[in-house]
């Protein structure tokens, strides 16, 4: 009896585990799919504004126009909502989700600061080499926490497409801005990472349609 009674806990305990993981993965493949539609949205987001801002510094000599970049996340975390309010009425959320979000979230939130320390310190003052190192340097510095942000997005969602697209756009951005890019052409790499955004949501939607 004793026998009977571990082994039907062990097989109740075995059981409980599959159902687990079979419930992670299924949360998984359904936040990917539905992700899909958030990395076309904020890719299109990112692209429209890249060609606008750089349309609009290029037009008037100005990179006083980069201050436009803030608006991005005003505008698109209500946007967003809508989005979601619309296809997802009960606001279900996981775990899996919150884990994602908040990547996404803090990535937010390093950028927003990081941009908003440099245009402080240009404000302060700088010699002309130094106001173009500084800018420069901000280009890299959140084009890379953009990459690093998706691949670890793909890695929660044990998702390569994610994973890749977040390599691509973090360190083939990063080398298109030191290799090939200059001046107010370097916005040219949002606008790369922007359509990078929109191919891995059509990919993602074409994998769970």
């Amino acid at each position: 009896m004793e026998n009977t009674n571990e082994q039907n806990k062990e097989m109740t305990a075995q059981e409980s585990l599959s159902l687990i993981t079979e419930t992670l993965n299924n949360s998984r493949k359904e936040i990917t799919r539905r992700s899909g539609k958030y990395f076309l949205f904020w890719g299109v987001l990112l692209t429209f504004f890249s060609l606008f801002i750089y349309i609009l510094c290029k037009a008037t000599g100005s990179d006083a126009w980069n201050n436009l970049w803030f608006a991005l996340p005003a505008i698109g975390f209500p946007l967003e909502r809508v989005l979601r309010g619309k296809e997802d009425p009960n606001g279900a959320r996981n775990d899996i989700s919150r884990i994602v979000g908040g990547i996404w979230g803090t990535f937010g939130i390093f950028a927003c600061t990081v941009a908003a320390f440099t245009l402080i310190y240009t404000q302060v003052g700088t010699s002309l080499f130094g106001l173009i190192s500084v800018l420069n340097g901000l280009t890299a510095e959140i084009v890379l926490l953009f990459g690093l942000a998706e691949c670890v997005s793909g890695v929660a969602l044990k998702n390569w497409i994610i994973k890749i697209a977040g390599f691509v756009t973090g360190i083939g951005g990063l080398s298109i801005h030191y290799l090939v890019l200059d001046g107010m052409e370097q916005l040219f790499i949002f606008t790369f990472a922007g359509l990078v955004l929109v191919a891995t949501g059509l990919i993602v939607k074409s994998q769970y349609k």
